[in-house]
């Protein structure tokens, strides 16, 4: 391999345990979802069909997370500087997305079927719910695992998938149950739209995590003047401005940031002082500090008031 550059931080992620779980989990989908869609189709079963649907959005998610695992482990390169971490976010956003377009579809059609009920196959849907209630619960209890090892957006985003499709399950076997009971048709496509409603707050929580971090904002786990007040208590730090810290991936941070320093302090102690300041108490191990001085860079009305007032 050819070293083009030297990183400072190591721009790539190495998940042997997410990816091994991922893999697991989608033979196991594959399998699950070809079964479930045949005994939706026969059971004539909103709740089953949408659990199938949504099952088929899992293979899509699974998809899209292993492929995102692999091109983390790349290195960066005359063009992706960052490496390819970025990806994950990306495919953490499309699961987010399909995720809230599924539980839209399950609402227009959960009306559909209060407008017009249908008769159902009520014991292979049974059936199915409740093999489907078995894989769900070990393929949840997978990922819930792997995502507590190894923090990772792309992780979360496919165990919601998941999540949603154990409350489909649950959801299936107690529609039956009240079917059965009353005889009432209505409650598949309500308790379906209920499932429908917890599936689309899942998908809209990672579409909103994922476009925070795509659009760059600060990461919600720092406070961008707690960070600037403590570069500015650096020795030789007179100001801090132009000041950016974002996230590449879940947890990979970067920082920029121009500072002012005395005439006096030496340029290379105060960047390593800062340095360890940013490492030390937020973790942050990826900066880039420019030194400047107002009378020779020019920062405008910003530059003079700062000259005036020192």
């Amino acid at each position: 391999m050819k070293v083009y550059d030297y990183h400072h931080l190591n721009h790539v992620k190495e998940q042997h345990t997410s990816r091994k779980t991922l893999w697991i989990t989608l033979a196991l989908t594959v399998f699950f979802t070809a079964v479930e869609v045949a005994g939706g189709l026969l059971s004539n079963s909103l709740a089953l069909l949408s659990d199938s649907a949504h099952m088929i959005s899992d293979v899509f998610a699974l998809g899209l997370s292993l492929t995102a695992s692999y091109m983390a482990t790349r290195n960066p390169d005359g063009k992706y500087t960052f490496g390819f971490l970025r990806f994950e976010i990306i495919a953490s956003f499309l699961n987010g997305l399909a995720l809230v377009v599924i539980a839209i579809g399950i609402f227009i059609e959960g009306i559909r079927r209060l407008i017009e009920p249908r008769e159902i196959d009520k014991p292979l849907m049974l059936t199915i719910a409740v093999i489907g209630l078995m894989v769900n619960i070990v393929l949840t209890v997978i990922l819930s695992r792997s995502s507590k090892e190894e923090e990772n957006l792309n992780i979360q985003s496919a165990l919601w998938h998941f999540i949603g499709d154990l409350l489909s399950s649950v959801g299936i076997i107690v529609s039956f149950i009240l079917i059965s009971v009353t005889g009432f048709l209505i409650f598949d496509p309500l308790i379906s739209m209920v499932i429908g409603g917890i599936i689309f707050y899942g998908g809209s929580k990672i579409l909103y995590e994922s476009y925070f971090i795509l659009m760059e904002a600060v990461p919600e786990k720092f406070d961008l003047e707690s960070v600037r007040q403590d570069i500015s208590r650096v020795e030789g730090v007179r100001d801090v401005h132009e000041l950016h810290l974002w996230a590449v991936s879940t947890d990979h941070y970067s920082l920029t940031a121009h500072v002012f320093i005395d005439e006096a302090a030496e340029p290379f102690l105060v960047i390593k002082d800062i340095n360890d300041t940013l490492s030390q108490k937020y973790g942050i191990v990826h900066s880039t500090v420019q030194i400047e001085h107002p009378a020779v860079h020019d920062h405008g009305e910003y530059g003079k008031r700062f000259l005036a007032v020192h």
